[in-house]
């Protein structure tokens, strides 16, 4: 009998000749059938869809191994694996729409209705690239195809977007890597942004020259007012930005006894307080909000040196612990000078504390009877 035969074995005799036809002569119908059920399933909406891909599962099932179909059988069988991608992108279910929109197409390379659903599954999974090239051999099928064209069409553009996105990504991850290198060569560490519900996000910028223009925050303790200098450039002492407080400017709006005047301010720092960040996080703040995630390369922000960066970061941020402290800026002195201080771990943006000899919060801040909220 055929049915116990050894698998690829050659029937001998008339009768199992005919028990094979006979046993192949169910299958298809059931085939058939089942492929039936799932057309109804589909027809009676999204609540049978399960149902549908379950039918043309089980008639796929009637016509293994597909290895062994002939041409006829074959197209067949990419009809019933059509059908089942053509549910799953109804459901959403994308990979499995394009596993299926594949296995059709390889049972039968001029089946129009797969390289469409390969399409639509290819572009929902975003793989623009694969999707253009089904675009194009469903053309190939079906030259006059407007719905292909038009497709087609949109791939492009999307691809065109995209290289525009990556060609943006490119300048904004070499902009952002000479600027982390400006800041290793001079010793300056950034740490954690704060005060940016103040400031919004702001970061340094290089010029054409090599000079680094930082965004500074001064802020008044005393009142916890403060100002911003959109642009100090590392080159420059302190003195000239603090001429805002001259005899000639008007006093500050809540300084009533006139306390902060250009004579009597001083600046100060926090020295020693915060983890530096290492490379890869200097670089994702460097390109925070000036491109997509999805533009950047694969492991660009997982830094070649993370684990040699977190040690260092670890052994500074120890070896400091408990003792920050307020540490005075002398105007003469740069801002490159003050931020190359060794204890100096700039929140994103150089923070500095603007406080006047005359004022009575002075003698407590000096006292170190103030600490920042």
């Amino acid at each position: 009998m055929a049915l116990l035969m050894e698998p690829g074995a050659e029937p001998l005799t008339e009768s199992e000749q005919a028990d094979l036809a006979a046993i192949a002569a169910i299958k298809e119908s059931a085939a058939r059938e089942f492929k039936e059920q799932g057309n109804q399933f589909v027809r009676m909406g999204r609540k049978h869809y399960g149902e549908a891909v379950s039918c043309y599962t089980k008639a796929i099932a009637q016509m293994e191994p597909l290895s062994s179909l002939d041409a006829a059988a074959a197209a067949d069988a990419s009809v019933l694996f059509a059908n089942r991608a053509h549910v799953n992108l109804l459901l959403g279910n994308h990979r499995r729409a394009l596993d299926d929109a594949e296995q059709a197409i390889r049972l039968s390379p001029s089946s129009v209705k797969a390289y469409y659903r390969a399409v639509k599954a290819a572009l929902a999974l975003d793989l623009l690239q694969d999707a253009a090239s089904f675009c194009r051999k469903g053309l190939e099928q079906d030259p006059a195809n407007e719905e292909f064209k038009k497709l087609l069409s949109q791939v492009e553009a999307k691809l065109s977007e995209q290289e525009r996105q990556r060609a943006k990504a490119a300048q904004a991850i070499a902009a952002a890597k000479d600027l982390a290198a400006a800041m290793e060569k001079r010793g300056v560490k950034l740490g954690k942004a704060a005060f940016q519900e103040l400031t919004g996000v702001k970061k340094p910028n290089l010029d054409e020259q090599g000079v680094l223009h930082w965004p500074v925050l001064l802020l008044y303790p005393e009142v916890m007012s403060s100002d911003f200098i959109e642009d100090f450039p590392e080159t420059d002492t302190f003195s000239p930005h603090l001429d805002m407080f001259s005899e000639s400017s008007p006093p500050l709006p809540w300084d009533e006894n006139h306390a902060y005047t250009r004579d009597t301010i001083e600046l100060y720092y926090q020295g020693g307080f915060g983890k530096p960040l290492s490379k890869s996080e200097i670089l994702r703040y460097l390109l925070e909000g000036t491109v997509d995630s999805k533009s950047l390369p694969d492991g660009l922000l997982d830094g070649d040196n993370e684990e040699h960066d977190s040690i260092k970061s670890s052994t500074i941020a120890s070896s400091t612990e408990g003792s920050s402290k307020w540490i005075k800026v002398k105007e003469g002195k740069t801002l490159q000078e003050v931020l190359q201080d060794k204890d100096f771990i700039i929140p994103s943006i150089p923070v500095f504390l603007v406080v006047s000899r005359k004022s009575t919060f002075y003698k407590d801040f000096k006292a170190g009877n103030w600490s920042l909220p």
